[in-house]
């Protein structure tokens, strides 16, 4: 065999053995690329309760690329005062970190904004659109007029 054809094969093998390697990689599941989630137990939407004026309202459960959203509401004298996370992505370490600091800023933001109309929170894109949908199912199931 010429020096040259056993570089050639050489580079055949070497090229092929990465690309069954990439291949492997990508087709191993992770939190990052699984589509499939397991259903989280969600609240029922809906109005939970109505005592001393103040109106709680479970959103829709909204499904993400990385597990379910679910938010729960309160209003009070016609003011959105709290803002609960029922059901987030939590299945693994990278969903867990994005959720604890998404969370509070997407609350924060719902809360100054008194409405569904609020900013993505980078890195956690999908969290915050399922976020979004919820908070803005359960203004809805309130009759909440929203400010913005």
């Amino acid at each position: 065999m010429t020096a040259h054809a056993e570089r050639l094969r050489r580079n055949l093998l070497v090229g092929g053995g990465t690309g069954v390697l990439l291949l492997l990689l990508f087709l191993y599941p992770t939190s990052t690329n699984r589509v499939d989630h397991p259903a989280a137990p969600a609240a029922a939407p809906g109005v939970v309760s109505s005592s001393t004026g103040d109106l709680t309202v479970n959103g829709t459960s909204e499904g993400t690329r990385y597990g379910p959203v679910q938010v729960r509401i309160t209003v009070r004298s016609s003011k959105l005062v709290a803002v609960e996370a029922l059901v987030y992505p939590s299945s693994g370490g990278r969903d867990r970190e994005i959720s604890s600091y998404a969370l509070p800023q997407l609350k924060q933001e719902a809360l100054a904004a008194q409405s569904f109309h609020i900013d993505t929170v980078s890195g956690a894109t999908f969290t915050s659109d399922g976020y979004r949908r919820s908070l803005q199912s359960a203004l809805d199931a309130a009759h909440f007029r929203t400010s913005g």
